[in-house]
């Protein structure tokens, strides 16, 4: 098993890509039980007498490679299969796994991170290598693909899922319902959420510009869930306007009935804690859904450059607290440069390192380096560059230096000078 990202080392397999996963799956809350049929479909990169899916936690009954029985062997991080020959360079295979057990987090240097259970339900934290916790996968940043989900769960509950919601059908006081994520995804932005819950359509949405959105929250919440979320619709018109059109097949918001410590994006969906449901919250449903440009379409070939979704989406609360009447741009960014200057000055954006990836310097150091280029540009040619930026690598994996290089394209070498400024050295640059 070869890792493909030196920030997690012990995830992913180089030897073949994933072209697309069809999730079966059964989830029975009052147990925490889970039973899957997964079937991953592949393509070697080099010659394969075996390779490898991450899948932690869970027990792996039977493998089959098209179609036929295979041996296998599962480890506490690794299923290693051994196809009846070898897969030759280039070849498409598809790898069915039956497996199951009682899902839960695994520890890691960022936390605990995968499926949890919450009071009367669960819910999926993936990044940054949370995804084997639930389903076998080829758990590398670079290795997108398409998404099937079938999920059943006991009548009662609902299901939120990544993708676009199909059918649902009712059997023997069970509910299955059918997600369909076409556009390519990262296994870590792959989610499942489970309540007790009550889908609706946000009022204001679907309007031919900003996307229609769900809203799947406990019935109880469900006033407080429409206060909360009355202004993404106008958010959703900003960032149209700023970023371009919206990327993703689906806009779904969900809330739990538990407290959570931080909101989390997937793809084309967000999960909130109850307590994320007040004034002050605003901010975060902005970052979150700033996540579905940067980060969830323009995406990350490795985790090293985790600045590309987090100082963009920290820059997206900042607009939107300018537009929505709160604080304006210039104000935060003073704000947030004194916090850093306040902080030790030995974190390089370019490269944080696994341990600083999600450090909050990474986050507003990211956003005041967008400024600072937007204050070189000028307004019209920075958000020029943001739009064509997101249009040219819709649904691609990025790094920091073809963001370098579309910077330069928009200003010249005094420009790309102003990012590496602030990207590439560790001391702290004067506020733009």
């Amino acid at each position: 098993m070869s890792g493909a990202d030196p920030y997690a080392p012990q995830s992913g397999d180089t030897s073949y890509d994933v072209e697309s996963y069809d999730l079966a799956l059964s989830y029975r809350v009052r147990t925490n039980r889970l039973e899957g049929v997964a079937t991953v479909s592949g393509i070697a990169r080099e010659a394969l007498s075996s390779f490898a899916l991450d899948l932690v936690g869970l027990r792996t009954n039977r493998v089959r490679v098209d179609g036929a029985p295979v041996r296998f062997s599962a480890g506490p991080r690794v299923l290693r299969v051994t196809p009846g020959r070898t897969i030759a360079a280039g070849e498409r295979f598809a790898v069915e796994v039956t497996y199951g057990g009682a899902p839960a987090p695994r520890r890691s240097r960022w936390g605990t991170v995968g499926w949890e259970e919450l009071t009367d339900g669960a819910l999926v934290a993936g990044q940054p290598i949370g995804a084997p916790t639930w389903f076998p996968c080829n758990d590398r940043p670079d290795a997108r693909a398409g998404m099937r989900m079938e999920i059943t769960v006991d009548d009662g509950y609902t299901v939120a899922a990544t993708g676009a919601a199909g059918a649902t059908t009712r059997r023997g006081g069970r509910v299955t319902t059918t997600f369909f994520s076409g556009v390519p995804t990262a296994t870590y932005l792959a989610a499942v959420h489970v309540g007790r819950y009550r889908t609706r359509p946000l009022v204001g949405s679907g309007d031919g510009v900003v996307p229609p959105v769900t809203v799947t929250a406990p019935p109880a919440l469900t006033a407080a869930a429409d206060r909360a979320f009355a202004t993404v619709p106008e958010m959703l018109r900003l960032f149209d306007r700023l970023f371009g059109p919206y990327p993703q097949e689906a806009c779904s918001l969900v809330v739990t009935a538990d407290e959570l410590e931080i909101p989390l994006e997937a793809q084309g969906l967000a999960v909130f804690g109850m307590n994320h449901l007040v004034p002050a919250a605003q901010r975060l449903v902005a970052h979150e859904l700033a996540h579905q440009w940067f980060g969830n379409s323009v995406g990350l070939a490795r985790w090293s450059d985790i600045w590309l979704n987090e100082g963009f989406a920290c820059y997206a609360e900042w607009l939107w607290s300018e537009e929505s009447g709160g604080a304006d741009v210039e104000t935060c960014v003073a704000e947030n440069h004194a916090g850093l200057a306040a902080q030790p000055h030995d974190l390089l954006l370019v490269d944080p390192g696994p341990d600083d990836m999600f450090d909050d310097r990474v986050y507003k150091r990211g956003a005041i380096a967008l400024h600072a280029v937007r204050r070189t540009l000028g307004d019209a040619a920075f958000f020029d560059l943001l739009r064509a930026w997101t249009a040219e690598n819709r649904h691609s994996l990025v790094t920091t230096d073809d963001f370098r290089r579309a910077v330069e394209g928009a200003g010249g070498a005094d420009a790309a000078d102003v990012l590496s400024r602030w990207i590439d050295h560790e001391a702290l640059p004067p506020r733009p």
